[in-house]
């Protein structure tokens, strides 16, 4: 059984399942379907992702700290609690400005 197996039914926090590392970006994976998957991702600060583009809507749930995220030509600041489609072939990235985890929503 794998440690995603062990949270499925059961009410967990999003924010505590996936931890920040100095220096870097964590992401832990919990689902993975055919149809889409979520994703769980801290970053520490200074780190993001640079820009690139989805063939889907990628909706971002920012579960701590803030999140500086470009889409297109508009730079976005989305905190905790708050979240954010990002469409589908449109250039987008992101910028930890501070400390952020994040739930990454893909569905196809």
């Amino acid at each position: 059984m794998s440690d995603i197996d062990a949270i499925k039914g059961e009410p967990v926090i999003g924010a505590n399942e996936v931890a920040y590392s100095d220096g870097s970006v964590v992401s832990r994976t919990l689902l993975e379907r055919k149809g889409g998957s979520l994703t769980l991702f801290a970053f520490d600060a200074g780190q993001g992702l640079s820009e690139h583009t989805s063939p889907y809507d990628a909706t971002v749930e920012v579960l701590d700290g803030e999140a500086e995220i470009t889409i297109g030509a508009a730079v976005k600041t989305v905190r905790q609690g708050e979240m954010i489609i990002m469409p589908a072939t449109v250039p987008h990235a992101l910028r930890a400005a501070k400390r952020f985890k994040m739930l990454l929503i893909m569905i196809r």
